[in-house]
């Protein structure tokens, strides 16, 4: 059985090599002979969510936000109904932003889908900086931020605890949110290739969606993890992983 991914908008929502996230996840998946196909969508293309086991949201300048705002808002039922049962959505930045209740800009309001209780309101400055987190289950996690926004989730899970970085606002040391099976961060760089513990646990969520087995064989990860260890001692001085 072949496994779909849903990017949405990636002409719109791509900063940083977003795109990165989906060329690791379907590299993985090939090397275990497990087969992918991703649907790019755009415009106003129509989309059945619950043809897809992963919907990917990158991220995007404010303008770009405002564009896709207007084309998610209208999919907006049918992407509520399709995290709530489940299904796998991963969201980067401004997709990360458009997920909440809305982004407070200096001179208007984003209404976001609302399906994470989550607000976004323009800071003075931009955070910009490679971050480490630390999650319970992956361990450390490592990506790059660059955002205005300051996004406060109430009482959401974190996806972690910031080790060097600003996370989500800048003040209450947390960063991304993990909802049902929803993963949303402000870490690009692109994320999944230096977190591979990460990228596997998504194409878990997505297998497990498609009520098939989850045990994946294990691959040769050295490039991976040390790309990701030269993060950790660099920005911690620590040999953590």
């Amino acid at each position: 059985m072949k496994l779909r991914i849903a990017h949405l908008y990636p002409d719109l929502l791509n900063l940083y090599g977003d795109i990165g996230n989906i060329t690791t996840l379907t590299k993985r998946c090939e090397w275990r002979n497990i087969e992918v196909q991703t649907d790019s969508i755009y415009g106003n293309e129509k989309i059945s969510f619950t043809d897809y086991d992963l919907v990917f949201l990158g991220g995007g300048s404010d303008r770009e936000q405002l564009l896709v705002r207007d084309k998610l808002m209208s999919m907006k039922k049918e992407l509520t109904a399709y995290v709530e049962d489940g299904g796998v959505l991963a969201a980067v930045c401004g997709g990360y932003q458009l997920l909440g209740s809305y982004y407070k800009l200096e001179n208007e309001t984003i209404e976001g889908l609302e399906i994470l209780n989550i607000q976004t309101e323009i800071g003075s400055t931009r955070l910009i900086s490679d971050v480490v987190i630390e999650n319970e289950k992956f361990g450390t996690i490592v990506g790059f931020e660059n955002h205005g926004g300051r996004t406060y989730i109430n009482d959401h899970t974190p996806l972690g605890k910031v080790l060097y970085g600003n996370g989500n606002n800048g003040t209450d040391g947390f960063e991304g949110v993990m909802y049902k099976n929803v993963i949303a961060t402000y870490l690009h760089g692109s994320l999944l290739p230096k977190n591979p513990k990460l990228s596997d646990h998504i194409i878990k969520l997505m297998l497990e969606q498609r009520g098939l087995p989850t045990d994946l064989s294990p691959l040769d990860d050295t490039i991976e993890n040390n790309a990701h260890k030269y993060i950790v001692d660099r920005f911690l001085g620590t040999k953590k992983q």
